[in-house]
């Protein structure tokens, strides 16, 4: 049986506060320890190769998918399990996305919020029902949690669609709501 995949979108720096690093390290051990494999943009760089180290320092798969421009930047991880090689970033997020089981927006920047848009619009648009996760580290998304609740009070984004995402505190919390969504998932 193939093993539940969960695509990762996070920073390509590591930000200012040393959570979020440490979340990001620890979000990858409980992915390895519970035996769900990571899709991430392959990078070896910022909170991206915390996650990524992390997952393969116990014993986790871990499929990178990164554009050849940026493999020629020499920003791919050398230790991925396997790195997937795209000719543009669209080819990268739409392999990404049809690799993975799953969504988790860790804290990052443009490319992250990027990533996390379009993965919610094109579940509001059903292109998918793969369940979203941010991992609101240190309360870094509650800004976007306040600007969706804005959208929503100006009408511009419908009520329902707070349901298209799930925010948690923690790596333990996330990884008990993701076990529970892939049972429900083998047993619809």
């Amino acid at each position: 049986m193939k093993k539940p995949t969960v695509c990762v979108f996070c920073g390509s720096s590591s930000g200012k506060n040393p959570e979020y690093v440490k979340e990001a390290a620890n979000t990858g051990r409980l992915l390895a320890q519970n035996n769900i494999d990571l899709i991430y943009g392959g990078a070896s760089i910022g909170v991206m190769t915390a996650v990524a180290d992390s997952v393969l320092e116990n014993g986790g798969d871990v499929y990178g998918v990164m554009p050849q421009d940026l493999v020629n930047r020499e920003v791919a991880h050398p230790d991925l399990t396997r790195l997937f090689i795209t000719n543009s970033m669209h080819e990268r997020k739409a392999l990404m996305a049809n690799l993975s089981d799953a969504f988790i927006a860790l804290p990052g920047g443009f490319g992250t919020y990027e990533e996390l848009f379009e993965a919610l619009t094109w579940s509001q648009l059903e292109m998918h029902n793969k369940p979203i996760y941010l991992l609101n580290t240190a309360g870094y998304y509650d800004p976007f949690l306040a600007l969706t609740e804005h959208g929503i009070a100006e009408g511009f984004i419908g009520e329902s669609n707070r349901n298209l995402f799930k925010t948690v505190d923690t790596s333990e919390e996330l990884i008990r709501e993701l076990t529970a969504a892939f049972q429900t998932r083998k047993t619809v």
